[in-house]
């Protein structure tokens, strides 16, 4: 689950890193009274007016402008709210900025020894390690890092049973060139973000930039932040942060079914029992000369109600061309989910009107066979992975 700035640096403060403060507005007017209420709170009079999306590059499409008045703060809120806003991470059409978050300027007029850093929070899936990635190239995208000056990108794996030692932390201020004030205070923020990290089950914290103030502060001025969906049932509080207007509606009608959906750009719908089956069934239509649809896992169950329902999810998507079932029948018996496809096909009548082909293996899968073929529906069955992508390309050719 993605979260906008203002909830990530919510999430971190409360776990002691030092952020850049601001308040979160919907409106031109709401966003000049919380630019006052900064001021009070934090002295600025120059204030940073940020698009909420969930998306990264918000400057380079104009979602980040500084305000040095009130008069600009309304002003540029104004533009930013209701902007559809185009950025190398949105889609071509941009995404809809329905909230800004008005912050405090922490860069300093003329000043010029402030640094920026570039730090993330994720794990190594190669080792099986949470790392922790940095660089003195903070504001920049760590891709054009990668590919221009890679040797400017440092990484620290954490063992999983000790956690992070003080000695890493040490390291990475020392990789990142600082001493002193700012040293110490690099060390503390290293060490509550990765408490923040593994305390909220994060998948990735990303903070770019970090600062050094001229005063040796080591504040966190953007956060993008991931949080695993599967451990949500212990964050109540951080489930309801989510925001369904950023997400696909489709996959957020998925979701409310129960279904794991996820919506890809190929021609070929895929319908499957179990996440590793999904993957392989994507490998097998990839290898039938075609690109998948979407990744929807049915789960356990697929009766014909959760079938029709996964039908009319995937024939939502207007570049499908054709739907294969892939179906293991372990918990759930293949007749079963034959009849429920049947069943399912019938109701919708005329609204599937693409070609099926149906892969139906385990248990009873010679009676679920039976019951597609004399079902008079016009779906192809198939047994052996071979034979669904035979079919997959002759329903396509």
């Amino acid at each position: 689950m993605n979260l906008h700035e203002f909830q990530g640096k919510q999430i971190l403060a409360s776990y002691g890193v030092r952020v850049q403060r601001g308040h979160v507005a919907n409106t031109a007017e709401e966003a000049v009274t919380a630019a006052k209420q900064l001021t009070e709170e934090t002295g600025t009079g120059w204030h940073v007016v940020k698009a909420q999306i969930h998306a990264g590059g918000r400057g380079k499409g104009g979602g980040v402008k500084l305000a040095k008045n009130l008069d600009q703060v309304k002003e540029i809120a104004g533009q930013i709210i209701g902007m559809d806003l185009i950025t190398p991470q949105t889609p071509p059409t941009g995404k809809r900025v329905n909230k800004v978050l008005i912050a405090e300027d922490v860069y300093y007029p003329g000043d010029s020894e402030t640094s920026e850093f570039y730090m993330s929070v994720l794990l190594n899936r190669a080792t099986g390690k949470n790392m922790i990635m940095y660089s003195t190239e903070g504001g920049m995208d760590i891709e054009e890092v990668a590919e221009k000056t890679p040797h400017l990108i440092f990484t620290e794996e954490i063992e999983p049973s000790v956690g992070l030692q003080g000695f890493q932390a040490r390291k990475i201020a020392f990789n990142l060139g600082l001493s002193g004030a700012a040293f110490k205070e690099m060390v503390k923020f290293v060490d509550a973000l990765y408490k923040a990290y593994v305390g909220c089950d994060a998948s990735m914290f990303e903070i770019n930039p970090v600062l050094k103030s001229s005063d040796d502060k080591i504040i966190a001025v953007d956060a993008k932040v991931t949080l695993d969906d599967n451990a949500l049932y212990r964050h109540a509080d951080y489930a309801e942060m989510r925001d369904t207007t950023e997400e696909r509606p489709i996959e957020v009608e998925a979701k409310a079914a129960g279904l794991n959906y996820v919506d890809l750009d190929g021609t070929v719908g895929c319908m499957v029992n179990g996440a590793g089956l999904a993957m392989a069934t994507m490998d097998l239509i990839k290898y039938a000369g075609f690109e998948p649809a979407n990744f929807l896992d049915v789960g356990g169950t697929a009766d014909a109600k959760r079938v029709e329902i996964a039908f009319r999810i995937i024939l939502k998507d207007p570049n499908v061309k054709a739907i294969l079932i892939n179906i293991f029948g372990g918990i759930v018996r293949c007749d079963r989910v034959a009849q429920g496809i049947v069943d399912a096909y019938k109701n919708m009548g005329d609204d599937i009107k693409v070609p099926i082909i149906v892969r139906l293996q385990g248990t009873n899968a010679d009676l679920a066979k039976q019951i597609i073929d004399e079902s008079g529906m016009p779906i192809l069955s198939a047994i052996e992975f071979q034979e669904a992508s035979d079919r997959v390309k002759e329903a396509l050719s």
